[in-house]
């Protein structure tokens, strides 16, 4: 499995011969390392609404002909806009050819438009994939919660953590976060792609090797084979 980091909280996976992205945001992203008419993918994960998750979504999604899988809600958006998609919900896991996606809870909020007219996209989610014996967590925008515990129970590969502060948990409770979740290697993300959310990353890596976490800093470009 390889992992690559497009910038933001936007991901690409390959597994085998399969190749998905999450929480496509590159048409507008400073940090972005790739552009939306470039993407390859035959699968497109969403955790919530927010146009810093979605804004590519459907592009990518019609030029590759994938998948759309996300909230229930997300799903039937951008299925009634001519994508195919696969709804699923909190707790909610299914098998597709590449391994299996099971929601988890995320405490955020999930619309588009939200200074306009908002259309409300359901609950925002976090995504546990496992594929080729490798658990991998992407939490989405969220808070620190208890249950994390329960998500990284079954031991984890590589857990995708926001540190950006201000819409979602900072570097401190993404230190508790590892305490609840024990990856192997966690990736921070969700940080200095605009002044509000600047991090600094490499601070981050260090508390967390202090408490026993690994963390890999990964530039947009960047990529982490397991």
């Amino acid at each position: 499995m390889k992992i690559t980091f497009y910038g933001h909280s936007c991901f690409l996976l390959e597994i085998g011969s399969h190749r998905m992205i999450i929480d496509p945001f590159l048409t507008g992203n400073p940090e972005a390392s790739i552009a939306a008419k470039d993407v390859r993918a035959d699968h497109v994960l969403v955790t919530h609404g927010h146009e810093d998750h979605t804004c590519d979504v459907l592009e990518i999604a019609k030029a590759n002909d994938a998948t759309v899988i996300a909230n229930y809600e997300i799903a039937e958006y951008f299925g009634a806009k001519g994508a195919r998609s696969h709804g699923l919900n909190p707790g909610g896991g299914f098998s597709f050819p590449f391994g299996r996606v099971k929601l988890t809870i995320a405490h955020h909020s999930s619309s588009l438009n939200a200074g306009l007219n908002p259309v409300f996209l359901g609950s925002p989610c976090g995504i546990f994939i496992e594929a080729e014996g490798k658990r991998v967590y992407h939490a989405g925008d969220t808070a620190l919660f208890m249950d994390m515990q329960l998500i990284g129970r079954a031991g984890l590969d590589v857990a995708m953590l926001p540190i950006g502060d201000n819409y979602t948990m900072g570097p401190e409770d993404a230190l508790d976060a590892l305490d609840f979740l024990k990856p192997k290697v966690a990736v921070p993300m969700h940080f200095n792609t605009w002044p509000p959310i600047a991090q600094d990353a490499a601070a981050f890596a260090s508390a967390a090797a202090k408490r026993g976490h690994k963390v890999e800093v990964l530039k947009p470009g960047a990529s982490l084979t397991l």
